[in-house]
């Protein structure tokens, strides 16, 4: 790119195509399926087992939070017919066509953050933070260049400084330092070779029987 030509236009996937991204490279996610409908996501829900999240999908809505378009804690069918109705509702023109993503309810006490971004001056890194409640008032993250070597991610994690969220916690085990290893090993190989990922957002990382799972992604890419 020429010194003062713009940035290369960029667009970020929807959720289920950015979860199949990060699958992909070997980062674990909650069980979920995309459909149609709300025939779909009944069936869906079916097959995934309750309690669900259903959230409205689609490459056009990257804040379903702020929208209030996430449903957590569905435990039967007739719940889900409900979200699923009220979601497909609240969509808008400019979110371009939609599906509903029916999840596995994944419980926590703790979460994480992580992901990987082009910083222009340092290329391509990875971070992985604190996250949920304390992510704001603790500020804690780290981070470290591409690529990584598995030294370098249990690094990331020596330096975190809220060590006591990491060890066992209200009755939940101690974090497998190496399934979040494993997870930013993952996101370096994704920034390594993905030359079109301009960056990857997993917030939050749910910490569930001390590993962590991405239960929400997003990907974006260059070009449109």
């Amino acid at each position: 790119m020429s010194a003062g030509a713009p940035p290369a236009p960029s667009r970020t996937l929807s959720e289920h195509e950015s979860k199949q991204r990060i699958r992909a490279a070997g980062i674990a996610t909650a069980p979920e399926m995309l459909a149609a409908d709300v025939a779909g996501a009944i069936a869906a829900s079916r097959e995934i087992g309750f309690p669900v999240v259903v959230k409205l999908c689609g490459d056009g809505i990257a804040h379903k939070t702020e929208r209030g378009l996430v449903r957590l804690g569905l435990a039967d069918e007739a719940a889900v017919h409900r979200a699923a109705t009220d979601l497909l509702a609240a969509a808008r023109p400019a979110d371009g066509p939609v599906g509903l993503l029916v999840a596995r309810m994944i419980r926590g006490n703790r979460e994480l953050i992580a992901g990987c971004l082009d910083d222009p001056t340092f290329g391509r890194c990875v971070m992985l933070g604190i996250g949920g409640v304390f992510a704001e008032a603790l500020a804690d993250v780290a981070f470290r260049l591409v690529p990584l070597s598995a030294r370098d991610a249990h690094e990331m994690i020596d330096d975190l400084r809220t060590q006591a969220i990491l060890g066992p916690f209200r009755g939940e085990p101690a974090i497998d330092r190496d399934a979040v290893a494993t997870t930013l090993l993952a996101l370096s190989r994704l920034a390594e070779t993905s030359p079109e990922i301009v960056s990857v957002d997993l917030n939050p990382l749910v910490i569930s029987d001390g590993r962590p799972l991405a239960v929400d992604a997003l990907v974006e890419v260059r070009g449109r």
